[in-house]
């Protein structure tokens, strides 16, 4: 449960320096509502009246107020600093995964990811709090009770020390069964997680091929083995529980036993019996509150060393290389490049590809030939594993080139709409352009309607948990931002129709061929009837090149292109 990373965070060390301060004053307070306690119990117990015993009660109740006062500050800085420290993990942790670029995801996992930021980074929270909480207050609590109780009766003071051991050595055997199935729970979680974003990325395809039902039975086992690995930690849970809470209760009441055994011979005084079983339950109770706290913070373990093993994941190393705008004389060329999964086997192997000036490049094939890796590659996301690149002259092993990636405008299947205004989302990468230069983007990619919908106009908040997009107007606003952004020459499209009805795409079609004008542009697709408006076409399959040429001359061959155009024939619009 102690890790000791947890306590190089920034900013630990101010934090526990001012909780042990408020914990030793605590523990003062503790034995003084003890005492107080105890000296008005044996006050009224030898036949004093309640009115003579006001000290003995005013402190009892002062002690008491100050002590809870305490515990409400200790909570209010620990929410404050745990609250800060996560949030600190959650921006650390996006910025590293948005340095280490797709990669990461598809080796995690989506699913896994975003649990992590939002869930995990959440169990963190609670994670920090709880151990500074509980761990302080362990070390220091008990230590100054055992001292005070050493003084009042040394014969206690060697049951209460000795019952501590046994209590530590119990909570440490059932931690280990518990961190055991923690752990498993973990990473079934993970496994679930991803399983069920996987299935909504899939849902349309699957529900098309009619695999929809069947597949829910596979969604169905992760849960269920979640659900068994859940139910696990919890019966280890409740049985230490349990069993922590029988042993420290039997502590106290073999300890009840020594001290009415010595009162009754006359061994023992009546306020220092009372005042050492007062302060008995509370020299237990950090160590209680320790072990019931365990099972709670187990998931956050698993979080907190989730994150810091993405943390420490060596980012890619950049080329220091100096490009300029792409113009129509510059020159991209692939040379036996390959990349492969670490898990996954090969997906591209032996491209070799020529690009020359401004022009339109469409890349085709079926799902899993290898088009998402391919503009993944020429967008700097991922790195190849073998082969060589060379741009504008220049020799590099990645195009992940700050130059290069500052000139593209990328252009995704589902484009993010933030939750702010039409405005400020058409305008999110050119902020200071002017609202005539925004209507003139909303007009050329045909969103008046839309904005004439909409109550407020360009300043009607979109997004989550706001007005509600089609898949085509979200297009639209991302074709909108390219169109206020002329600095950038260089377009990349990975299947940005393919979640359109076939009539939207086409409108859709209109609006974005005059924008890639002038530029070089990438567009990967499994709908053929954008390749007519393409200069020049690769056709990828089984993660190879193996066509590539105008239309034309792609037609002329009578190979594999043509064979995905007579596929496509029947559905009417291979050649729009």
């Amino acid at each position: 449960m102690i890790d000791r990373l947890l306590f190089k965070i920034e900013g630990s060390r101010h934090i526990m320096i001012k909780l042990v301060g408020l914990y030793v004053l605590q523990a003062f307070l503790i034995l003084g509502q003890g005492l107080s306690l105890a000296a008005l119990l044996t006050g009224l117990w030898q036949g004093h009246s309640l009115s003579s015993q006001v000290y003995g009660l005013s402190g009892f109740i002062v002690c008491y107020l100050l002590r809870y006062g305490l515990t409400e500050i200790s909570n209010s800085w620990l929410d404050k600093y745990s609250a800060d420290a996560a949030q600190n993990f959650r921006q650390q942790l996006l910025k590293r995964v948005f340095a280490l670029g797709p990669v990461i995801v598809q080796r995690e996992g989506t699913g896994n990811m975003v649990t992590l930021a939002l869930d995990g980074i959440k169990e963190v929270e609670n994670y920090i709090r709880l151990i500074y909480s509980k761990v302080i207050s362990m070390m220091i609590i008990p230590v100054i009770i055992l001292i005070i109780c050493f003084w009042l009766d040394w014969i206690s003071g060697i049951v209460m020390l000795l019952a501590y051991p046994l209590i530590v050595l119990f909570m440490i055997i059932l931690g280990y069964a518990a961190k055991a199935k923690a752990d498993r729970q973990f990473a079934a979680f993970q496994i679930l997680s991803n399983h069920f974003i996987d299935s909504l990325r899939g849902i349309d395809t699957l529900k098309y091929f009619g695999l929809s039902k069947k597949y829910s039975q596979s969604i169905y086992r992760s849960s269920e083995r979640f659900r068994k690995s859940t139910m696990s930690v919890i019966k280890v849970a409740m049985l230490s529980t349990f069993a922590l809470d029988f042993f420290t209760t039997l502590a106290i009441a073999i300890l009840a036993v020594f001290l009415g055994l010595r009162l009754i011979n006359g061994h023992l005084l009546l306020f220092p019996a009372l005042a050492i079983l007062i302060l008995a339950p509370e020299y237990f109770l950090p160590i209680r509150n320790f072990a019931s706290d365990y099972h709670a913070t187990l998931n956050g373990k698993n979080s907190f060393h989730a994150v810091l093993r993405i943390l420490k994941m060596p980012l890619p190393k950049r080329p220091a290389v100096e490009l300029h705008q792409w113009t129509g004389t510059d020159e991209l060329n692939f040379k036996n490049v390959g990349f492969m999964y670490p898990q996954n086997g090969s997906e591209l192997t032996n491209l070799d590809l020529t690009v020359k000036g401004n022009q339109k490049i469409g890349i085709i094939g079926m799902s899993g030939a290898g088009k998402t890796t391919l503009i993944n590659l020429l967008s700097g996301f991922l790195a190849p594993t073998s082969g060589q690149i060379t741009i504008q002259g220049q020799k590099v092993t990645t195009l992940d080139i700050h130059d290069w990636q500052k000139q593209i405008l990328y252009i995704p299947q589902t484009p993010y709409i933030f939750a702010d205004t039409l405005k400020n989302n058409i305008a999110f990468y050119t902020p200071n352009v002017s609202e005539d230069k925004i209507k003139e983007a909303i007009h050329v990619v045909g969103l008046d309607g839309l904005v004439a919908e909409l109550p407020q106009g360009l300043d009607t908040m979109i997004g989550s948990g706001h007005r509600a997009l089609s898949g085509g107007q979200a297009q639209r606003i991302a074709l909108a931002r390219a169109f206020l952004d002329p600095k950038r020459r260089v377009m990349i499209f990975d299947e940005p129709t393919a979640h359109l009805d076939i009539e939207t795409e086409l409108e859709l079609k209109k609006r974005m061929l005059p924008l890639m004008e002038k530029r070089l542009v990438f567009f990967a697709t499994h709908r053929l009837h954008w390749m007519k408006q393409m200069d020049y076409i690769l056709v990828l399959k089984n993660g190879k090149l193996i066509e590539q040429g105008t239309y034309q001359q792609l037609l002329d061959e009578h190979d594999y292109f043509t064979e995905l155009i007579d596929q496509t024939r029947g559905k009417g619009i291979a050649h729009e």
